[in-house]
Formats: C-alpha cells, sequence, structure tokens
C-alpha cells in the first residue's frame, strides 16, 4: 500500500481509531499536509519539513529499520540533541510495533550501557560520532545490540563496522523493500492500538538506578488532548524543542502535544544558540524548568547594571509599574488608570523591546515544572506580559496532574487538577493520584511497580502536599525526605533548598538536618551571577574555586540564608528550622560526578556521603573543613580536588519557636 493510499486510510479513520502516534501522524499527512511540522536550524539556516513530508520520512525509515530485522516489541535507542530525524525515528520504531527508549545525550558511556542493557535495546540511532564513541565504548558489554544508526555523518568516514549504518542508508534499504512491499508499513501501523507500549522512558534515578517508566498510547494521548483543550492549543502553535529527547516533559509537550494538536515544533541549531534561535524563532507556546527562566533573568539583570545611567533609571521605574500592575493586567484584574497608561508606556518603551530581545513576543501560553521557582523570577515574567503558569506532574504520570489555569495563577500553588485527575491526600501527607496518565509498570521491575501503584488504582506520587479550599495543590516536599530534628520541628529539605535557590547567586543547595539539633547546609555558588557581582566591585578570581572562597562572597550568601531565615520565622512550623551554619562548596555539582541526575536534580543522599566529612564539619562547632574529591573532565579523565572551606555561623532571625 502506498503513502497516498495509507493517508486515505487514515482521513476516513474517525478521530478515535487514531489511538497511536504513526496513526496520527499519517492523519496529519492528509489533513494538514501543507503546514510545516518540523523545523531545524543547520549552519544558520532553518529548514522545514511539512506533515506530508514528515511522513515521507518516516515510512521509508521505518521500512529500512525492518530491512534492518528490527520487529514487533523490539526496543530502539534514541540518543541525541533534539533533531527532526530523531523525533522521526520514534515514530517510524512505533509504526513497526517497536518500542523508542530515548537516552540523555550527555550520559557517560556506563550510562549508557545500563539504560540500553536494562532496556534490552537491540538497535540505537546515534545523533553524531560523540555518540557513535560512547556505544562503541560501551558495545562489547552489550551483545544485544545488532546495529547503530548515525544521522550527523562528519568524523565517521573511516568507521568500519559492518553493524554501523548511515541514516540516509536505512532509508534507502527502505525504499528499496517498499518498492517491493509497498504495503508493508501500513500493515504493521494498522495492528498498532491505543494501549500498546508507547515509549520506554528512564527516570532521573536521584535516589537510586533509573527506572524504565512504561508509557502506552493511551497514557500519553490522553493526558496530551486533556492538555491541549486546557489551553486552547491548536495546529499554529510554534514551539521551541531544546529540553533533553530523554525527558517526559520534552517527550509529551514536542512529541505528544505536538501530535495531537497538529503544531509545529523547532529545533535548535545547538544548546549554546538556544537563545539565539528563540529570538529569531519567536514561539507561541513555551516550556523551561525553572533554572531556565532564571538564568535568562540573571543574563538580563547583568546587561541593566551594564547599561548606561538613563536606561536603568527607566527599567527600574518601569519595573516598578510592572510589578503593581503587570500581572494584575494579564489576569484581567481591575487596575487603575494611572498604573494601566504607565504599563502601556512601559511596553513602548521596555517590556515590548525586552521580550522582543527574548524572543518572547508572542508567547500565549509558558509553562515551568520540576521545582519550585522563585518568586521574584515568577512574578518579573508575569509582569512583563508573559504568561507563565505552573504545571505539576512527572513521568509516572505522563507529566500532567495539575495545571493553572488563565486568570487563576498563585506562585505558592502548582495549579488545580485537569480533566480526568482524582487526587487525594494520604494520612501521612503524600499525594496520591488516579488518571488516565498512570504508567503500566516500570519494565523488568515488578517490585518497585506494586511499591508505586495500589491494587485500589491510587498511584503514590512520592510528593508531600495539600489542597487548599481554592481546590489548587500545594507541594511541600518529597514525602520521604520530610523529617523532624531532634526536638521534633518539622524539616522538609527540598522546601528550605528551593527557598536559597530563589537567589540568584546561588545555584544549588543541600541541607541537612534530620534528626539533628539544627539544619546546616551545602552551597553552590552561581558562577556567573556572582563573578559579574565581584567583577563590579573589584574581586578578582581566576577559577569557581577562587571565587567561592572570597570573604565578600561569604558575606553575600551569608545575606541570602538570613534572608531565608526571617521568612522562616514567621512560619509557626518551620521557625524552628532556620538556618544555623553553611559553607561554599569549592566545585560546582555536577551530573557526571553523579551529584546531580541528568535532569539536574540533586542527589541529597550521594551528596551527603561524598562530602561526608564537610557535613561533619558543619555539626562540630569548626571553623575550617577540609576536603579531597575526585572530579571527573569532559576529555574522561579523573582527577582530585583539595581545598580548605571556611564555615560560616548565621544568626537566627528572631526566637526560634521549637516544636512541642
Amino acid at each position: 500500500m502506498a503513502l497516498a493510499e495509507m493517508q486515505t486510510r487514515s482521513e476516513s479513520a474517525s478521530a478515535e481509531a487514531a489511538d497511536t502516534f504513526p496513526k496520527l501522524l499519517f492523519g496529519h499527512a492528509v489533513q494538514r499536509g501543507d503546514r510545516r511540522a518540523f523545523r531545524e536550524k543547520d549552519l544558520g539556516i532553518w529548514q522545514s519539513w511539512t506533515w506530508a513530508q514528515a511522513a515521507r520520512e518516516v515510512t521509508a525509515f521505518a521500512a529500512g529499520l525492518h530491512a534492518l530485522g528490527f520487529r514487533r516489541g523490539d526496543k530502539l535507542a534514541i540518543i541525541g540533541d533534539n533533531r527532526p530525524r530523531l523525533y522521526w525515528a520514534i515514530v517510524a520504531a512505533q509504526c513497526l510495533g517497536g518500542v523508542p527508549v530515548p537516552v540523555y545525550q550527555d550520559s557517560v558511556a556506563a550510562e549508557m550501557q545500563f539504560v540500553l542493557d536494562h532496556a534490552e535495546a537491540h538497535f540505537a540511532v546515534a545523533e553524531d560520532q560523540e555518540q557513535v564513541d560512547k556505544l562503541l565504548a560501551v558495545r562489547d558489554k552489550l551483545p544485544g545490540l545488532k546495529a547503530i544508526v548515525y544521522d550527523e555523518a562528519r568524523g565517521l568516514r573511516h568507521y568500519a563496522h559492518d553493524f554501523l549504518v548511515s541514516y540516509e542508508g536505512v532509508q534507502e534499504k527502505g525504499r528499496a523493500l517498499l518498492a517491493k512491499d509497498p504495503d508493508l508499513v501500513a500493515r504493521e501501523t494498522a495492528q498498532g492500538k491505543g494501549s500498546d507500549l508507547a515509549v520506554i522512558l528512564y527516570t532521573s534515578g536521584t535516589t537510586g538506578v533509573p527506572k524504565g517508566v512504561m508509557l502506552t498510547y493511551d497514557n500519553v494521548l490522553k493526558t496530551a488532548a486533556n492538555a491541549v483543550a486546557f489551553d486552547h492549543l491548536t495546529e499554529r502553535e510554534e514551539m521551541m524543542s531544546y529540553l533533553p529527547m530523554a525527558w517526559v516533559g520534552d517527550h509529551v509537550f514536542s512529541f505528544g502535544q505536538a501530535y495531537v494538536a497538529g503544531y509545529c515544533i523547532s529545533c535548535p541549531e545547538s544548546s549554546t544558540t538556544v537563545m539565539t534561535d528563540l529570538k529569531e524563532l519567536g514561539p507561541t507556546y513555551f516550556f523551561a524548568p525553572p533554572r531556565i527562566w532564571e538564568t535568562i533573568l540573571t543574563q538580563v539583570m547583568i546587561r541593566i547594571e551594564d547599561a548606561g545611567w538613563l536606561k536603568r533609571k527607566l527599567f527600574h521605574y518601569f519595573m516598578g509599574v510592572a510589578r503593581r500592575a503587570g500581572g494584575a493586567i494579564l489576569d484581567g484584574a481591575p487596575v487603575g488608570f494611572k498604573d494601566r497608561l504607565l504599563y502601556r508606556i512601559g511596553g513602548w518603551l521596555i517590556y515590548g523591546p525586552l521580550k522582543n530581545v527574548l524572543g518572547m513576543s508572542r508567547i500565549r501560553v509558558a509553562y515551568t515544572a520540576g521545582e519550585a521557582i522563585g518568586p521574584d523570577i515568577f512574578n518579573f515574567f508575569r509582569s512583563l506580559g508573559i504568561n507563565v503558569k505552573q504545571l505539576y506532574g512527572m513521568t509516572e504520570a505522563a507529566v500532567f496532574l495539575c495545571m493553572q489555569p488563565n486568570g487563576g495563577v498563585k506562585l505558592d500553588t502548582v495549579g488545580m487538577p485537569i480533566k480526568d485527575v482524582e487526587l487525594r491526600i494520604a494520612d501521612n501527607g503524600e499525594v496520591l493520584y488516579r488518571s488516565p496518565g498512570v504508567f503500566a509498570g516500570y519494565y523488568r521491575n515488578p517490585e518497585a511497580t506494586a511499591e508505586t501503584k495500589r491494587p485500589d488504582g491510587w498511584t503514590h506520587s512520592g510528593d508531600a502536599g495539600f489542597l487548599g479550599a481554592d481546590g489548587h495543590l500545594r507541594i511541600i516536599d518529597r514525602a520521604k525526605d520530610v523529617g523532624k530534628l531532634k526536638d521534633g520541628t518539622l524539616f522538609a529539605p527540598k522546601f528550605l533548598e528551593n527557598k536559597l535557590k530563589f537567589f540568584s547567586y546561588i545555584r544549588e543547595a543541600v541541607v541537612f538536618g534530620a534528626d539533628r539539633d539544627d539544619v546546616t547546609a551545602i552551597i553552590n555558588i552561581d558562577p556567573q551571577a556572582v563573578g559579574n557581582w565581584a567583577e563590579k566591585r573589584g574581586l578578582a578570581s581566576a577559577s569557581y574555586q577562587e571565587l567561592a572562597a572570597l570573604d565578600p562572597v561569604y558575606d553575600l550568601i551569608a545575606g541570602c540564608v538570613t534572608q531565608v531565615n526571617r521568612d522562616l520565622a514567621a512560619e509557626p512550623h518551620l521557625a524552628g528550622s532556620q538556618i544555623r551554619r553553611f559553607l561554599i562548596l569549592h566545585k560546582e555539582l555536577d551530573a557526571d560526578d553523579g551529584e546531580l541526575t541528568r535532569t539536574r536534580k540533586v542527589r541529597r543522599r550521594i551528596i551527603g556521603e561524598r562530602f561526608k566529612s564537610l557535613v561533619d564539619a558543619l555539626y562540630s562547632g569548626a571553623t575550617v573543613a577540609q576536603v579531597e574529591t575526585a572530579v571527573r573532565f569532559e576529555d574522561g579523565r579523573t582527577g582530585t580536588m583539595r581545598a580548605t572551606l571556611k564555615i560560616r555561623d548565621v544568626e537566627p532571625a528572631g526566637p526560634l519557636r521549637k516544636a512541642g
């Protein structure tokens, strides 16, 4: 059956019959075949593909995979930056009844080996030489790996391996096979159904080894469709796809929702050109974790401080207007005539040009999730008129559980349950949920599946929170991390860490205190923000380690900690968990060193073990601590860092209200 006939079948099928991504793809190829579906910036030029062109590319690649021996149930590992061809590889595998397994592109070879081995992947698609080299380094430990397909040929010309084949080579094999058996891909696609396994996404492994989350087509499509309806997304949206393809957020925003709504996704030229490419693209729909929003704001403020006095004065004056009126105007709330007029003037002079520079002039809806976002950051972007909202979800729920409605955005909540989602708070404060997105299970891990999915249909989120009278969900911390100090005071480490990270000078923070007398913290400074602050004060440093050791930098961070303590002092249940001592770590926490997950989440247990001597020093009353740390460099070499770190005491803000 030719592609045209497959498209005709899709056109005549009802919407309910389009229960898999391949069926949706061929339906879009008919319904909006001439509309742009994918874009990629290559060598400074945007390249585009329509839905019809994408369908042809996918069909050829799917047939080529079949020619290589890929069969129903096989796993296809996909490794690389966001690229149209890699997104096409996902749906090509699904056409044949296979299961794509995206892998974090910055994984080291050993991490990659674990995922491919655990997922039992027999085939892999790698973006370039870097990813191919990592696969080759561990191939002897992956006897089941039959073929590696590469996209970018640069640097691979002299690689003589029978199992190594180019993306174009696979498509050529596919076209040759289709010439003999035109209806191959159509037959295979027709066998798919909504209850089939659509993808395996590995968790970041915050507390242990990563787990393979199995999501069906129904999981992803139904939750994506509900979210599309929630924000009235259409085929006319433009989306920048720049976050890791292995992360569930990208899989749903750049794949699931794009296929449901039929909108275009655009891939940046590289991770270093995202902000430039964002400006050229001007997306209407945007997602970024809090760290990205914080980085953008930090860059803006650094530029402003480097500007002339008049520009600085105008900026700060009109941002004051924006903070008073911008959020209310965005939400449609009443605003006085004077502030409304000033806000309009500010739009001409400040807000409009700034949004244009950031590439955010056309954003209709933007989201953030994954971590708590600082109030100053959140309010800054909303005051500009950028409709940034928060959502709550997880890989095991196909992302969407709660979303903030337009006009109902609240800083201290993660939104309300969306359609078909039920929430319940367990006796221990943990959030339980039921939804169409509840995952099928953890791959090859029935014990973990049984611990997460209850027989009564409710699923453990692992988060502690509560539902307010307004119907909004508020998250406190990870349920298992919530503890108490020795005197019984509530200790919520992530809550405290997020408060510290609300300051642009602090990149990461890890707090300790469970079953101890007081709370202490290990802090990573943000080298860009602190470096700029130090430069303006004539403070010289040649490295992160030297910058972090400066006394004025300690004074700066102490001010941040003191402000956090003031905020905690106003909370009766948390006043006793004020931070009493801290130190600034001599190195940045790094995923390659195992201290962060690939989604930049802190591995608190590992850090506590690796830096046990520092934690002990924080509680010993010492004023300095010695540390020796093994580090991994970008080229794979390992080394050792030694340092003497200062420890700073911080006075509590007012009397500590202890429990009891």
